[in-house]
């Protein structure tokens, strides 16, 4: 349906998802099978899910797709502030991922929009 790769949309998450992982490799290692991991999954669902939604067939199911990257990216912010207020991550590293979390969330509603629209 989609390349992929060339989606913003996609390109944006597979960013936050490596900055995600950077800021998890500062983190205790007694949350190495906690938090970090969660943080992880939740942060390499959100490309994941764009991905899989192009490759689908119809539009309704990359909207489906879609919804699921946004919903963790959600999942993805509530963790970080969880780990701010556990004092893993500073307030500013909190603030730069949450900028870049609101923009994709933002994107993938937009997109989603824009399927509808098309039907």
């Amino acid at each position: 349906m989609h390349q992929y790769k060339e989606l913003k949309v996609w390109q944006k998450a597979m960013s936050i998802t490596k900055l995600t992982y950077r800021l998890c490799a500062g983190f205790p290692d007694n949350e190495r099978f906690g938090l970090v991991s969660q943080m992880r999954r939740a942060a390499v669902s959100m490309p994941s899910n764009i991905a899989e939604g192009a490759g689908r067939n119809s539009k309704l199911e990359f909207r489906q797709f879609l919804a699921i990257a946004n919903g963790s990216a959600y999942e993805l912010e509530t963790q970080l502030l969880l780990a701010n207020s556990f004092g893993y991550i500073s307030v500013e590293s909190l603030n730069t991922i949450s900028i870049e979390l609101n923009e994709l969330q933002k994107m993938l509603f937009g997109l989603q929009k824009s399927l509808t629209e098309k039907e």
